[in-house]
């Protein structure tokens, strides 16, 4: 009878330490069947991006510049965020380093993380009927990013990124006091061509 405890017990602390272990793919298996995670359609010299950018867009952008010399442009349909900060981060600078330019078509919208990914662009357009949706960030240890000290050591990591991109951080500021994590503040043209998201 111990021997079957110990067994079952066993059992299901494996079972947990797999879970535990593979808890990023769950999460992207979850998000893929419900809202749809990144993914590019080449179309001639353009690569349409749709859905959320997570771990596994670094992949497919690395397959995407090794597989399809000829596009230029990533055009970003819908991207509404990611969900994974530190991977949309590496896959943006991926896009900057291969030289490409990024776009949101008319009717195309892209916020949050997709923003982030859009600064990634060495020429960056945005038709006037799209929306950039920009909001403040947040994580299990910040419930507000706009609420922490400006000399916080984990606003860096996008500070960072933004100087790399050649975007002034003012962007930055303006994009964690523009709405709490929890609701979008949709860019105007002004505020896209006046914080250097336009180029």
């Amino acid at each position: 009878m111990k021997m079957k405890i110990t067994i079952v017990i066993v059992v299901c602390l494996l079972l947990v330490t797999i879970v535990l272990t593979n808890i990023d793919n769950l999460y992207e298996v979850y998000y893929d069947m419900t809202e749809g995670l990144a993914d590019f359609n080449v179309k001639g010299d353009k690569a349409i991006m749709k859905g959320l950018i997570s771990k596994r867009t670094i992949k497919r952008v690395k397959d995407l510049i090794k597989e399809h010399p000829e596009v230029k442009t990533i055009v970003m349909e819908d991207v509404p965020g990611s969900i994974d900060d530190v991977s949309n981060l590496k896959a943006s600078r991926l896009i900057r380093g291969a030289g490409l330019n990024t776009k949101v078509p008319e009717g195309g919208f892209i916020a949050s993380g997709g923003v982030d990914f859009f600064c990634a662009g060495v020429k960056r357009t945005a038709n006037e009927n799209s929306e950039i949706g920009v909001h403040s960030w947040a994580s299990e240890e910040v419930k507000n990013a706009n609420e922490l000290p400006k000399d916080h050591p984990e606003h860096q990591k996008y500070l960072d990124y933004y100087k790399e991109m050649g975007i002034d951080s003012d962007f930055y500021w303006f994009t964690i006091k523009s709405a709490p994590a929890d609701s979008m503040h949709n860019m105007t043209q002004e505020e896209r061509i006046k914080y250097g998201l336009l180029n």
